[in-house]
């Protein structure tokens, strides 16, 4: 388990995921409507002291699991039966996500509210979404992003896409997202990007 520090309110961890066989990161940000926790999944390797930790940070608020698709539902029914925690979902996920935790209280669609003024935009893979939180200049992918290795981003494998989407249809999708003054990009899979996030996501999506 790793955690880190982005802000005093933002902080990202990661957990060993035994499917991946490597370790995927996850969001944590204080806001004023209570904790919200972007992909979470408790670290196995260290679950005990996370779960304490985490306690004593939610200290009776409103818990609230966003997930980015239906494949990142992680440890959230967990944190369901722990916190009574809302799962919001988008809408075209929200059955997918439902089969794994048992019920989604909130399903939306990009532009709906979210807990702490976070955004979701769509992408080309219709059941995920990417978060924005305008508060700290920070954007979470799900896969649709990953890092690239290099201190900066790349578009998931095409192989990722369903059916006949392409890189070039991914990168359309996203592009949107360049008009977000991006300081940050925290990704699930690899390191995050901690500065200059709009030049890191350009050069990604130029890539086709």
């Amino acid at each position: 388990m790793d955690v880190e520090r982005i802000t005093p309110r933002l902080w990202r961890w990661t957990g060993y995921h035994e499917e991946w066989k490597q370790d995927v990161g996850c969001v944590y940000f204080e806001t004023r409507d209570g904790i919200v926790l972007i992909d979470p999944l408790i670290p196995p390797e260290e679950s005990d002291r996370f779960l304490k930790t985490l306690d004593r940070e939610v200290a009776n608020q409103p818990v609230h699991v966003l997930v980015t698709i239906f494949w990142h539902t992680r440890s959230t029914a967990a944190l369901v039966e722990r916190y009574g925690a809302r799962v919001w979902a988008p809408t075209m996920s929200r059955a997918a996500v439902a089969r794994r935790v048992g019920a989604v209280s909130d399903a939306f669609r990009p532009g709906d509210t979210l807990p702490g003024g976070l955004e979701a935009f769509r992408t080309a893979r219709r059941t995920e979404v990417v978060y924005w939180i305008p508060e700290h200049a920070t954007l979470v992918p799900g896969d649709t992003l990953l890092g690239d290795e290099n201190g900066g981003v790349r578009m998931c494998p095409e192989s990722w896409l369903p059916g006949t989407i392409k890189h070039r249809d991914l990168a359309a999708s996203l592009a949107p997202l360049l008009d977000l003054p991006i300081e940050r990009i925290l990704v699930s899979h690899g390191e995050p990007v901690l500065e200059n996030g709009q030049a890191a996501l350009a050069a990604a999506l130029s890539a086709t």
